[in-house]
């Protein structure tokens, strides 16, 4: 749309995996953390990425990754993944603003 064309590489998106695993329409939340469940995975983390027309499509600029521990439930992975977040999303936006 005409506000990701104006701002072009300039708006981050922090999502809940580690794309492009698990992204995409409904992806988001604990949908994200109980798909990442269901299929088995063994570790998870997050993703800032910039924002494109597509849906997580994005060029990656930073990821972390957690593992996926036996008997996780969405709510205790969420936990383990949100501190990364945090992290992530600093580095990310370093990266952006060093790179303008």
């Amino acid at each position: 749309g005409a506000i990701i064309d104006e701002y072009a590489n300039r708006i981050v998106n922090l999502h809940p995996a580690l794309l492009p695993k698990f992204g995409g329409v409904g992806m988001w939340g604990h949908n994200v953390h109980e798909a990442v469940l269901a299929s088995g995975e063994k570790e998870s983390g997050c993703t800032v990425h910039l924002v494109d027309a597509g849906c997580d499509t994005g060029r990656i600029l930073v990821q972390k990754k957690v593992p996926v521990l036996p008997g996780d439930t969405p709510e205790t992975l969420y936990a383990r993944i949100a501190p990364e977040e945090h992290k992530a999303m600093v580095e990310g936006v370093c990266l952006l603003a060093k790179s303008l």
